[in-house]
């Protein structure tokens, strides 16, 4: 893991960003969208990239088994801390699970931060080897136009630094926070949808769907406030699995959950 993307997620914002705001929004989708997707339990998953386990525990409440692999060892005494998760140390490119040993692996943060098209089929390939056949692999990446939509929704572009990062990321799909500032996120790659199938492809799976997570409504400011009303979420959540699927606004979601299959 390069330097600064390690310092980045050793400030501890993975503990807490997924508990408000945008990130609640991110949380509450990803888990519908999972509801719908995982087949009937219990089931064994690999959560690649698991970071502290903000799924992993709830998965593992469900009933299912869950063990984490992230390179940061903060993240992983977090998630071997919860209740039925196990947790260990480790790369998404160089899994040390056997092959075809799990129902379910979860890409959710690996391709975030690997920049190299290489790495990342490499990450797609090790899923692939370790699912059972028949099995799912689930990988959320981060919109090509997330810096640019986040940062007129924030007032960030304002500053020329962010608008330099914003010119990168739309050119070569390479976001760098050079200064590490906080709040602007740090080394990744940001995906064009149409990316999606051909990793997919290279690494020997089947894809089933890609599906909008946040959708538009992350840019919406008073998102606290439908979120902190429990029947207005649940309109919220409604309408966007209702939308979820349209390529059209996929490029307006700052995640995307791409759901593959190893075949029979």
């Amino acid at each position: 893991m390069q330097t600064e993307i390690r310092r980045y997620y050793q400030r501890g914002g993975e503990t807490s960003r997924l508990d408000a705001g945008n990130g609640r929004w991110e949380f509450l989708r990803t888990w519908d969208l999972l509801g719908r997707v995982l087949p009937p339990g219990p089931v064994s998953i690999l959560d690649v990239g698991g970071a502290t386990g903000v799924y992993a525990g709830p998965l593992a409440a469900a009933g299912h088994a869950v063990h984490v692999v992230d390179p940061m060892p903060e993240h992983v005494a977090a998630a071997s801390a919860l209740p039925g998760v196990t947790a260990a140390v480790g790369d998404a490119r160089r899994l040390a699970e056997p092959d075809a040993s799990r129902d379910v692996v979860l890409l959710f943060g690996p391709l975030y931060h690997l920049v190299d098209r290489a790495d990342r089929i490499a990450a797609w390939r090790e899923a692939a080897r370790v699912v059972r056949p028949g099995g799912l692999v689930l990988a959320a990446t981060i919109s090509r136009y997330a810096t640019l939509v986040d940062g007129y929704a924030k007032g960030f572009v304002d500053d020329p630094a962010f608008a330099r990062m914003v010119d990168g990321a739309l050119a070569t799909g390479v976001h760098r926070n050079p200064d590490e500032v906080p709040n602007w996120f740090t080394t990744a790659y940001f995906h064009q949808p149409d990316e999606l199938p051909g990793e997919v492809a290279e690494a020997g799976l089947e894809l089933e769907r890609i599906a909008a997570i946040e959708g538009p409504l992350w840019t919406v400011r008073h998102l606290p406030e439908i979120l902190a009303d429990e029947q207005r979420t649940a309109r919220a959540l409604t309408l966007m699995r209702e939308v979820e699927g349209v390529p059209h606004l996929w490029g307006a979601s700052s995640h995307l959950l791409t759901v593959a299959r190893r075949a029979r």
